[in-house]
């Protein structure tokens, strides 16, 4: 009944009530009267009322004829309670039967299984849309065609939708059951399977989107962001989306734990393999970022993630060198800006800029880059200005307490000389540093805490005085003049370019008053002495000029067996280098310790890892989680 009727019931109520002492027969007839302009007003209610209480409905004018106050007042309440009730049991009768149980869903997915109906899909992306967006404000919607009431459900929904809806779409808009790239579905887009379902597809990424927003739990993230990589390509097609997903694959990588940064990281590259130039500035860029927002500040165990992290940068990099080039060049000259800033201002902020964490990340980012594509002509030319930028860096504040950041930085150079082959003059940036009053003359401080200088950048003025800095320092420049040295072991003009650092390491021995310095430098000293007897005895039999292109092949067969003695020497050096790494190190276990090995080619199928998902996502969708919400029921 609409309200206006109501008013008109109530009024002609008040009026019987008023004439309640005229005689039986008049009342009755009053009530008739009443009843029927019910009728016509609201038929409906009306014959509600004949189905379920023909009594009020069926009487005699005998019935009025005692007691006519109170029976026409017991009526009255009588017709004001069926109103109430009869409004309750349509409010309560609705939701009851639009609950979505777990034998719906199960009929659905049969359906879909068996007879691949569309509405059994459409049922199945309704039911995931009440999921995901469970406990919202607006989740009440009374308009809304099922509800979720239980846990079990939920997860059921979930875990049924994200392991099935990439094979049942791609079967619905006719694309190949796994992979394709962005070609395929630009075909696709013009098509009439693709007018009439797109809209499916955007439905299911659209609240998978969504709920990902939502979740807090590491396993449910990463599950989902695995399957979901199955259905990337489809991305092409939503725009909004595809940043959308790029954001947040991009938040999962810099953020999470555990697994899920990998699984970020590979759910990043997934689309740009498959849908390449729409998204692959943005990913780049993103990317890079992330890893800036992540480097500031570096501890033993903190070096292990970043180091893991510019691993991913760099094997993102890979899947488009061209494009990577001018991400690169960019972000390479915005370093070099800055550290021109530091050499014309020479103030404090502007040094700071450059000798901090953030900053000397970043060049090992681009270091090792260069170094994985050195064979690609893509990112070749990037490694001039980058030695140059790393040399003027070591260069800027050349004091002992920067002994740390300078050797960083000739291991940089000493990586660009040998993935390049391109000879880089790093022995003065390492014999200056033996120069410095504190390495020349007996510790002041004592013994000291034995220091890793790989995870510092600057020590303070009471470590300079210790015994343990002093050896530290000495042993990392031996170890680095070695490994230059070596690198060039091979080269008929190894004598020339051994002569000077040979000079200076003897001059050093002459004057250093610390006995076990002298006498690692008289080791150093005698196996550059040999290497030089090695290749020149090998080059009076040549009859190539010094420019000869045949000079490059000179000992090309040694070089390849390692014979050198300086070869032999480094490989001692490193085997004690790595001793002393591990009883610095509590656990060389783990993310990122090593280079990440990553796949080169993605594979033809990801069909291999369905059973062991779905394995995964049986366990991680048996909780009682809920989005915005506690589960009921």
């Amino acid at each position: 009944m609409c309200p206006s009727d109501e008013e008109d019931v109530d009024e002609e109520v008040k009026g019987s009530r008023r004439k309640s002492k005229k005689s039986g027969k008049v009342v009755a007839k009053e009530h008739k009267d009443q009843l029927q302009r019910l009728k016509e007003k609201d038929p409906d209610f009306f014959k509600y009322l004949e189905e379920h209480d023909k009594e009020l409905l069926e009487f005699d004018d005998e019935d009025f004829e005692e007691d006519g106050d109170t029976d026409v007042e017991d009526a009255d309440m009588l017709v004001d309670e069926e109103i109430r009730d009869h409004d309750i049991a349509k409010k309560k009768e609705k939701p009851s039967d639009n609950v979505i149980t777990t034998a719906m869903v199960e009929s659905w997915c049969n359906s879909v299984r068996e007879n691949g109906k569309i509405s059994a899909v459409r049922s199945l992306l309704k039911a995931f849309r009440i999921a995901c967006h469970y406990g919202d404000d607006g989740g009440g919607d009374a308009s809304a065609k099922y509800t979720i009431m239980s846990s079990s459900v939920f997860n059921k929904v979930m875990l049924i939708v994200l392991t099935e809806m990439d094979g049942i779409l791609r079967n619905v808009l006719g694309l190949p059951a796994y992979g394709g790239k962005k070609e395929t579905v630009d075909d696709l887009l013009h098509t009439k399977k693709w007018m009439n379902y797109h809209h499916l597809a955007k439905s299911y990424l659209g609240n998978a989107l969504y709920v990902l927003n939502q979740m807090t739990d590491t396993q449910m993230i990463s599950f989902t962001l695995r399957r979901l990589k199955f259905s990337s390509v489809l991305l092409v097609a939503f725009p909004a989306l595809l940043r959308k997903y790029i954001k947040v694959a991009l938040h999962f990588w810099s953020t999470g734990e555990g697994v899920l940064p990998l699984v970020a990281f590979f759910f990043l590259r997934d689309i740009c393999i498959r849908i390449g130039s729409d998204c692959l500035d943005d990913c780049f860029k993103g990317i890079y970022k992330a890893y800036v927002l992540n480097c500031h500040f570096v501890n033993a165990v903190k070096l292990q993630y970043i180091q893991f992290r510019a691993n991913c940068v760099i094997e993102l990099l890979g899947v488009d060198l061209p494009t990577a080039y001018q991400h690169a060049f960019v972000f390479i000259r915005q370093l070099a800006m800055i550290l021109r800033d530091a050499i014309t201002m020479k103030t404090k902020d502007s040094f700071r800029k450059v000798y901090e964490w953030k900053f000397m990340n970043c060049l090992e980012l681009w270091t090792g880059a260069i170094c994985t594509y050195s064979s690609e002509a893509d990112l070749r030319p990037l490694a001039y200005p980058l030695t140059q930028i790393i040399s003027g860096v070591a260069r800027l504040v050349p004091t002992a307490r920067y002994i740390p950041l300078r050797l960083r930085c000739v291991r940089m150079l000493n990586r660009i000389a040998a993935s390049t082959g391109t000879f880089i003059p790093v022995s003065m940036l390492l014999l200056d540093m033996l120069e410095m009053k504190e390495l020349d003359r007996p510790p002041t401080g004592g013994v000291g805490k034995a220091i890793d200088l790989r995870n510092e950048l600057k020590v303070n003025k009471s470590t300079l005085k210790t015994r343990a800095f002093q050896e530290a320092c000495v042993f990392s420049v031996v170890e680095e003049i070695a490994e230059h040295l070596a690198q060039w072991s091979y080269s008929v003009a190894f004598f020339e370019l051994s002569f000077i650092p040979a000079g200076r390491l003897r001059s050093f021995c002459k004057t250093t008053k610390i006995e076990r310095f002298r006498k690692q430098m008289r080791e150093l000293i005698r196996s550059i002495e040999a290497n030089s007897r090695f290749t020149n005895e090998k080059r009076m039999s040549v009859a190539f000029l010094p420019n000869d292109p045949a000079a490059a092949s000179f000992l090309e067969e040694e070089k390849k067996s390692g014979v050198s003695p300086l070869s032999q020497y480094v490989t001692t050096m490193r085997e004690i280098a790595q001793q002393r790494i591990d009883s610095l190190t509590e656990s060389s276990v783990l993310v990122g310790e090593h280079s990440s090995v990553f796949r080169k080619k993605m594979p033809e199928s990801d069909e291999d890892d369905d059973d062991a998902d779905n394995e995964k996502g049986a366990v991680v969708f048996s909780s009682s989680w809920l989005p915005g919400g506690t589960a009921r029921g």
